[in-house]
């Protein structure tokens, strides 16, 4: 009797047979349970007892599938909750360091340009560089998780960013440090491309919303920490301790990667059962669905540079929000360099002090990060009003709100920094601006994920090259844009910008899925909440 292969993207949804364990698929084949050891724990295995099948070097092969699905003692998902958020925790506070090694080195600036003699012009391209060089890496570096599995691109990775910081520390030109600045960046964007999909491996659909939510408030909020720590140490030491201190904040971090965080790749855990199946049993039928695949690492890499701007091309939609959140982006970006100008020039303010206003944006984040649960409870009932049936557009109310905070953040900012206004109100508009942001980008990646199921990984790559091209390029021209408009006019401007797109998100909520039944790469059909 022929038996069905589980799709393994639905096991979390598909129950698992009572009777035969779907460990490993063989088709017409009488399968009885036994019990083998796999990575040093008991599990459930399939034998085949008939004569031709039991031949190592003939008859059909096994597929290995995780026993019992999210039960399997070996899978991802039957951790302990609080194991599951330990290596969350770790994995977020890994991003943040990777995240806040770009913008805590704008607190340099003065130092540097002064050590190294030459215009700030220069220096900003320091922090330029890396973020050209997080939106670059993922592109070369994110498939080869698809092979190795998640630890290894962590280990790695995080080993070569923090080693790239030494060059830095260490540089007596500044050509020496722009390098090495774009391969740390480099370094940091390999961990930041496979670290949100550890998520998805340990929590199933109904519990991955707030683990992703942290990691999303992580990776953004470590910009906005950058000068705050920044602005310390370079008020009162050298500004080589900035990346010192990265470095030590590096080291530890391997070290919690290396002590608590496992393998949680399904596809390579599988391969890696198979493997010990094969080596118990001596039978080499044994095949993980990983095993089975042809790709090379070429294709792999070729395709995952090419099919991110193949999107960007032929789906409007998506460029729409790439342009969206990329322009987001660029603006927290540019504020590294707006703020000095604002409250040096404006209040007065020291280098340490300037760090501590970007706790407003900081804070922003946080209670956005907050408000979570309201856009679950929110995406729930829209699922109940539409028969049970999901739809991609229900995860857009938070980037509706996210697109009308923005903006009212930006203007507030523009016209309160002025000598007579307290300095407290461009910081209360800094905090609305951080709290639309964060609200924008998680209605955007969860409704980028949810349109293109297919192409998610393409699609999230496309959005990540147009925000840091923005990054990137924002802080070339702030300077000089804050002085010819004025704070006030170069601040609004941006708020026009924004506001511009706003509407955007509304349009994508009432008239998705007719733009996605037009859509070569989107999904059209939902599915069941």
């Amino acid at each position: 009797m022929e038996r069905k292969v589980t799709d393994p993207e639905k096991s979390a949804t598909t129950p698992p047979s009572p009777s035969i364990p779907p460990e490993i698929v063989g088709t017409g084949a009488v399968l009885l349970k036994a019990q083998t050891r796999g990575h040093g724990e008991d599990t459930e295995r399939a034998i085949d007892t008939r004569s031709d099948a039991l031949s190592s070097t003939g008859g059909e092969e096994f597929e290995v599938r995780w026993v019992g699905e999210d039960a399997d003692p070996l899978n991802p998902r039957s951790l302990s909750k609080p194991h599951k958020w330990l290596i969350a925790w770790v994995v977020c506070l890994g991003g943040a360091c990777v995240t806040c090694t770009s913008s805590m080195y704008t607190s340099t600036y003065r130092q540097v340009t002064a050590e190294f003699n030459v215009p700030q012009l220069a220096a900003v391209g320091g922090l330029s560089l890396y973020v050209a060089g997080l939106g670059i890496g993922p592109m070369f570096l994110g498939p080869l998780s698809e092979f190795y599995g998640r630890r290894p691109i962590y280990l790695v990775s995080f080993s070569l960013f923090t080693l790239l910081l030494l060059p830095c520390v260490l540089a007596r030109h500044i050509a020496v440090l722009l390098v090495f600045r774009f391969l740390t960046g480099m370094a940091g964007s390999a961990f930041l491309s496979v670290a949100g999909g550890t998520m998805g491996d340990m929590f199933n659909k109904a519990e991955v919303g707030a683990p992703m939510m942290l990691y999303t408030a992580s990776t953004f909020m470590g910009p906005g920490a950058g000068p705050l720590i920044g602005g310390f140490i370079n008020q009162n030491i050298d500004w080589r301790w900035t990346f010192w201190v990265l470095a030590i904040w590096s080291v530890f971090m391997l070290a919690c990667l290396y002590i608590f965080v496992p393998e949680t790749y399904h596809p390579v855990l599988l391969r890696d059962r198979a493997v010990s199946l094969r080596k118990s049993t001596g039978d080499p039928r044994y095949r993980a669905p990983l095993e089975k695949e042809s790709r090379s690492i070429a294709l792999t890499v070729l395709l995952s540079c090419t099919r991110p701007f193949e999107l960007l091309i032929f789906e409007p939609m998506l460029l729409l929000l790439c342009i969206f959140s990329a322009l987001l982006l660029g603006i927290l970006y540019l504020f590294f360099q707006a703020f000095p100008l604002v409250f040096a020039n404006v209040h007065h303010f020291s280098l340490q002090q300037i760090g501590l206003t970007f706790t407003g944006i900081v804070v922003g984040m946080g209670l956005g990060a907050l408000t979570d649960p309201i856009w679950q409870k929110n995406y729930a009932r829209l699922v109940r009003k539409n028969n049970q049936i999901s739809q991609p557009e229900f995860r857009l109310p938070s980037a509706i709100a996210g697109g009308v905070l923005a903006p009212i953040g930006l203007f507030l900012f523009a016209w309160t920094t002025l000598p007579h206004v307290h300095w407290i109100l461009p910081i209360i508009g800094s905090t609305l601006f951080g709290t639309g942001t964060l609200l924008a980008f998680s209605g955007i990646f969860t409704f980028t994920v949810e349109a293109y199921p297919v192409y998610a990984a393409s699609a999230l790559a496309a959005n990540s090259f147009a925000r840091s091209s923005f990054a990137a390029g924002f802080p070339l021209f702030t300077t000089e844009m804050y002085r010819r408009l004025g704070y006030q006019w170069a601040s609004s401007l941006l708020g026009f910008l924004s506001l511009a797109m706003a509407p955007i998100m509304v349009c994508f909520f009432i008239w998705g899925k007719e733009i996605r039944a037009r859509s070569r790469f989107a999904t059209v059909r939902g599915w069941n909440g």
